[in-house]
């Protein structure tokens, strides 16, 4: 998403050098942000709720943390830094679109991850904001000419675990997985309270 789709290492005209990570405390955003802090120059804008997970969010790189439960283009504003040139969303993302589409970029780069029933990013339009899905098995799922590329990406990212650069996202783990931890991991994601990535063991 970050360098293939959104191109976060080709500047958008204008606009200020900074990444939005819409739930950047979950196990997606918790990555993301690391990656941009190893990978880039940018300025890291992440959101998270509670103060724990905007702690979270901060050692892992974001140099500032917005709360995603206020609205978010006065929050953004705020940070006196021009309007981001690129949005990346992992959670909830129809509940954002026109919070994103009053604070991006003219020309900006949107990303998301997630399934909305539907998506209306018609907002985009006046501001020419192009919109990047990311599914991780595109390329394996329909044999792309650059699947290779897959590959490099996971063996980047595990080097940069043994290196240090970068660490795991793994948070909780809850145990040998039976009915009953897959119960207790299903609610905790479903809070919408979950910090970095949940670990069933014992399979």
């Amino acid at each position: 998403m970050l360098f293939d789709r959104l191109r976060v290492n080709d500047p958008v005209p204008g606009a200020a050098p900074a990444v939005v990570i819409i739930g950047g405390s979950g196990g997606v955003g918790s990555i993301a942000i690391q990656l941009l802090r190893a990978k880039t120059d940018l300025t890291i804008i992440a959101t998270a709720s509670r103060p724990e997970t905007q702690d979270w969010t901060r050692e892992l790189g974001a140099h500032h943390v917005v709360d995603h439960s206020k609205p978010l283009a006065a929050q953004i504003e705020a940070l006196g830094l021009g309007q981001p040139g690129w949005v990346f969303s992992t959670p909830h993302t129809h509940q954002y679109i026109d919070e994103i589409a009053a604070f991006i970029a003219p020309q900006g780069r949107f990303g998301l991850i997630d399934d909305p029933a539907s998506l209306n990013i018609m907002p985009f339009k006046q501001k020419s904001v192009s919109t990047h899905w990311e599914f991780m098995f595109t390329r394996s799922l329909f044999g792309t000419a650059d699947m290779q590329r897959q590959y490099d990406i996971l063996n980047e990212v595990a080097d940069l675990l043994d290196a240090g650069t970068i660490k795991s996202t793994a948070t909780e783990t809850l145990g040998k997985i039976d009915a009953a931890t897959l119960k207790r991991a299903h609610e905790i994601i479903e809070s919408n309270r979950a910090k970095g990535k949940l670990v069933l063991e014992g399979f």
